[in-house]
């Protein structure tokens, strides 16, 4: 996962072009399956919105009047202002300070910048070295094109015994940064491919790979009506890259199947995560969880979005991510995966405890200390009534969900339990 994002880290991506486009064939070579790509012409109206003209870029560059360049797009593309009109033009210090954008209250990183909706133009460089600007005639150049094309997003199907789905989002539209942009779709891939060896899949799996906030419009204005009769869990991608803490942001009302299932399994492997509520929200979320749309969305992260020093400047860079944390936010995702794949309901068959021992499934001989064997199985019965799932019975008991599938199986061999759909 660490290499993919190394291989990424370089694009120029924007909210539509032919960054979007190099990202998702990059992503098929790895993922090795068929991810069908989109494209939804400019103009094409998607609800309140309208899909924008296509925006790429060649190359930028500030020179002074010896012909130096004070920042070139090549080495960092976060020195152009997103969706930045061609410019080509000679300028005096103060004309260039007006359309150059800094972080002062972050001096030596280069802030990301956009305008997407109202055509202009601009770079963006360090407070330190604007400041260190001398007085002279400098040469700006944006060498970029806007025009009538299409926004670009890529969808996996990965289909299951049902047609209930659950759903991931993730995008694909920020250039070099690595939580924010690159950690989501690298893991949304991995987990892809997990999915798909999966030998058997309860539920269907819906992917997406999308320009935030216009993209995700758009998708629901294709999709809304399908998604609304089939999602029944669905989560949001969005800086899983680092390994400083995990963060969890709740649905509108906190209430839906995936909040369940995160509360569940963060509780189990990382306590101390972060609980962040609906108003604290960012990311694709907002979409989703609008009202007449209502899908049951949450989002786990790792450090969330706006909360963390480097976001949205230069220093979301290759350091701030690590295979760890990636590793971790694909573990967490695979048990939250699970704990859906596998919370029925489950009733036992007999009335007051069952005698354990007459099926092998307790000590024949009982002293201190033998009960705690069976303890956890023990608790599993005392809850299984039919109208506990399994996360609920999880939570009640305090015992994560991998953990009572053996006993699950144990008494199913049994004849024990039965599940209750």
């Amino acid at each position: 996962m660490y290499e993919l994002c190394e291989r990424l880290f370089p694009i120029c991506r924007s909210i539509t072009g032919d960054g979007v486009r190099k990202t998702l064939q990059m992503l098929v070579e790895v993922y090795g399956n068929e991810i069908n790509i989109h494209e939804v012409p400019t103009g094409t109206k998607v609800f309140d919105w309208t899909v924008p003209k296509e925006w790429n870029i060649k190359e930028a560059y500030i020179e002074n009047s010896k012909g130096q360049r004070v920042i070139d797009f090549k080495n960092n593309n976060l020195h152009v202002v997103g969706y930045s009109l061609p410019v080509d033009k000679f300028v005096d210090l103060q004309e260039l300070k007006s359309v150059v954008y800094t972080q002062p209250d972050q001096p030596d990183a280069i802030p990301y910048v956009t305008s997407y909706y109202k055509e202009c133009y601009g770079f963006c460089m360090s407070q330190n070295q604007l400041d260190k600007l001398p007085e002279d005639t400098y040469h700006i150049v944006i060498d970029s094109e806007l025009k009538e094309g299409s926004l670009t997003y890529g969808e996996i199907i990965i289909p299951g015994d049902t047609e209930e789905e659950v759903f991931l989002s993730t995008y694909i539209c920020h250039p070099s940064m690595a939580n924010n942009e690159l950690s989501g779709p690298v893991v949304a891939t991995f987990l892809a491919k997990w999915l798909n060896l999966l030998v058997k899949r309860r539920y269907t799996y819906r992917i997406i790979f999308i320009p935030e906030t216009i993209g995700a419009i758009t998708y629901l204005s294709k999709n809304l009506q399908y998604l609304k009769e089939h999602v029944i869990a669905g989560f949001n991608l969005s800086c899983v890259g680092d390994n400083r803490t995990f963060s969890y942001v709740e649905s509108r009302y906190g209430d839906t199947l995936a909040d369940k299932a995160a509360k569940n399994v963060l509780s189990f492997y990382y306590p101390d995560y972060k609980t962040y509520s609906f108003l604290k929200r960012g990311s694709d979320e907002r979409q989703y969880n609008a009202p007449g749309v209502d899908l049951p969305v949450c989002a786990i992260c790792r450090s969330k979005y706006g909360e963390y020093p480097e976001y949205h400047t230069s220093k979301d860079n290759l350091e701030l991510i690590s295979p760890e944390g990636l590793l971790g936010a694909y573990e967490v995702y695979q048990q939250c995966i699970l704990s859906l794949e596998n919370n029925y309901s489950y009733k036992i068959n007999v009335l007051c405890e069952p005698q354990l021992g007459k099926r092998g499934l307790y000590p024949t001989t009982s002293q201190k200390g033998t009960y705690d064997a069976v303890k956890v199985m023990i608790d599993f019965i005392a809850y299984a009534d039919g109208s506990n799932d399994l996360i609920d019975i999880s939570n009640i008991i305090g015992v994560p969900v991998n953990e009572l599938l053996t006993v699950i199986e144990k008494l199913e061999k049994v004849d024990l339990l039965t599940r209750c759909d």
